[in-house]
């Protein structure tokens, strides 16, 4: 999966975006990530923490991810 990076100044602004949760989550939400669509990015944040970190992925590079997630890529338990 290629990595594509941008300056600050071109990501998109997130202060009006419309964060989404799985219904699937656990805890009443508050353990997962939240979702949003911005100016034709995926943008995700932790639940936890809405003011910390965002990644801003392009939608090839979101689809990349998730295939990877499905296949366990990311799995650290053993």
């Amino acid at each position: 999966m290629s990595v594509e990076e941008r300056e600050p100044r071109d990501l998109p602004d997130l202060s009006r975006a419309t964060w989404r949760k799985s219904s699937l989550s656990g805890n009443g939400g508050a353990d997962c990530v939240e979702v949003a669509s911005v100016s034709g990015l995926i943008a995700v944040r932790d639940s936890k923490h809405p003011g910390g970190a965002t990644l801003v992925f392009s939608p090839s590079n979101w689809t990349a991810f998730l295939g990877r997630v499905k296949t366990g890529d990311f799995d650290t338990r053993s």
